[in-house]
Order: structure tokens, then sequence, then C-alpha cells
């Protein structure tokens, strides 16, 4: 990898300080899961990376009167093991489960996550994020898309959101606390992803002076909630599709809900036509059926990946009905 400046700040503001104006002058390195790969393939040459190991403020699982609060540097592993997310936040565990490495989990950070750069074969091997040859000409649509976007693919964006979390906290309802110099703002899960449309633009809302700080997710208050992932195999690798759902219910029948479905899009993708079909409903075989239908109904796959709406279906599905299943 080209050569850099480490930096190892203790503080926030410090490491605020020490950040760039534009992209690819810094990257930060929370577990280094993604970045190492990045600089190791020189798609990220960074003049000086700053890790943010030493920050305390970033660390730590807590619970307050308005909600969860996950610090950006909380790993996979802590998140497993705390037994009062693992009682009220099921959709997270199963998510966090889902990465099958040991070693990833130990260094993974939710913030990381979140942040973590496409898996795309065209990004991955220099195209850039829209995948595009010197002529400026689309190489996904004919080209390899086993594993790309069926959802919202109709933009010049196809690439997939690899994030593990987005669509659980999504479906929660969840909001991320982003730093910078001048304060701090937040914003909802679900608008923090992007689709980008030029070439130099990221997939999140983070500008390269911010730092994510954490996620904050409201409480439960018997909200049933459950992920599903559908996988090629059992190993260390990313799912085909996902789905994570979050049910409000009375009497057996479902008050509001939220199904987010991901790896099927370029942001983690909230499904308002599957809400719609669960409305005042109970969650049966059938009516699970319906809202899996209902939420891919849109979908237009690509030359190659036109298999991955029924494995979506199949998440939404099997979502539904172990969220429906869980005691309130």
């Amino acid at each position: 990898m080209q050569a850099f400046e480490y930096a190892s700040p203790k503080t926030l503001k410090e490491a605020l300080s020490l950040l760039g104006t534009r992209w690819g002058e810094v990257d930060m390195l929370a577990g280094g899961t993604d970045l190492l790969s990045l600089m190791k393939d020189y798609l990220h040459t960074p003049r000086r990376v700053v890790s943010l190991g030493g920050i305390q403020e970033l660390r730590g699982i807590r619970f307050a009167s308005d909600g969860l609060h996950l610090g950006a540097m909380v790993t996979l592993e802590e998140l497993l093991e705390h037994a009062r997310v693992r009682k009220e936040y099921p959709a997270l565990t199963e998510a966090a489960l889902g990465v099958r490495s040991p070693q990833i989990r130990a260094l993974g950070t939710v913030g990381g996550d979140l942040c973590q750069r496409p898996r795309c074969w065209y990004f991955r091997r220099g195209f850039g994020v829209l995948a595009r040859d010197a002529s400026g000409r689309e190489l996904v649509p004919n080209g390899e898309n086993r594993y790309h976007a069926i959802l919202g693919n109709t933009g010049p964006a196809k690439f997939v959101s690899a994030s593990s979390f987005g669509p659980p906290f999504a479906a929660l309802g969840a909001k991320i606390v982003i730093a910078s110099a001048s304060g701090r703002r937040t914003v909802e899960v679900e608008k923090f992803f992007r689709a980008p449309s030029d070439p130099g633009a990221r997939e999140v809302d983070l500008e390269p002076n911010e730092i994510l700080t954490e996620v904050v997710v409201p409480l439960t208050a018997g909200l049933r909630n459950a992920t599903y992932e559908v996988r090629q195999r059992q190993a260390l690798d990313w799912p085909l599709a996902t789905a994570s759902v979050a049910l409000n219910m009375s009497g057996g029948a479902v008050d509001a809900a939220r199904v987010v479905l991901g790896h099927v899009a370029p942001t983690p993708w909230n499904s308002e036509a599957a809400a719609r079909a669960l409305a005042r409903q109970p969650v049966t075989e059938s009516t699970a059926q319906a809202a899996a239908e209902a939420a891919l109904a849109a979908a237009t796959p690509l030359s190659k990946n036109a298999y991955k709406v029924q494995l979506a279906k199949v998440a939404v599905k099997r979502a539904l009905l172990a969220a429906a299943g869980r005691a309130a």
C-alpha cells in the first residue's frame, strides 16, 4: 500500500482536527476490516490515517430515556454479548450473527459497518463506484451482475449496500449522530445511505470532515423485530438478500410495520408496499407471503440476478414470521 501518516488521537475533538476537507486526503480507521483491503488494493490512498480506537467517547452501550445508544466503536462481539440488546433487539443481534468470522466480529464496529464501501467487484477492481470503463460506458447492465441490485437500480448506481446493520437500524427507526468541528447533527438511518449519481460521491451522508459518533435506537416497548438473511454458504461471505422487520401489534393484528430489505439495492430498501399489505392483518403464512410479494413487485432484475427476487421474498416472509412469533 502507499505510505501514509498515522495519527492516534485520544479525544473526538483532536480527531476532528486531523481530518481533511476532501475525500481521499484522510481516512478514519475503526476496526480496519474494510479500510485495509481498500488501501492494499490502492482504491484508497490517503496521506493520513486517523485511528479512532483510542477515543473512549466513541465506545460503550447504554440505555437512556430516548433509547439504546451504541457508540460507533462498539464491536459486533460487544453487541452480541449484551443481554438486554439480545432480548429486546433480536433484529440487531441476528444481523451481527450473520457475520460468521469471529475475527471480524471482534474487530468490526457498528460505525465501520455503516460506512463500509460497496463490495461490487467492479468497484473493487478500480472501475469506480458507478462501474464505468474509460469511455464512460456502464459495465454492470450487460456484465457480471449476479450479485447486483434488483431494486433501486434504474439510475447509474447498481451496487448493493453491504451494511449488515443498515436494514435493522432502518426498520427500528434509528438515528445516527454525526460530529464535525462546528457541532453535531442527526440523520435518520434510512436517509444516511445514498445511491450516488456522480463518480466522486460517497454512498453515505458523511462529509470528509465529519465522524459518525453513535447510533440511537428507540426503545422497543414491545416492538417485535427480526432479521433474516439468505446466503450462498454459511461461511465468511455477504448475504444475497436480507430482510429486517419491526412490528407493532395489538390483538394479534399489525398496527404498523416496517419492512426493510438489504443487499438488494444501493441502499437499505424500505418497502412501504409490504407495510401496507400487513396493515390490520394477522401475520400468517399467507399474509407474510402477500407482504413478500408486495415488497418485490417493483423489482427490476438485471441480466443475471433475477434469482434474487425469490430469495428476497423468502427473507421477508421468514423475518415476518419470526418477529410475529416472538412474545411482545
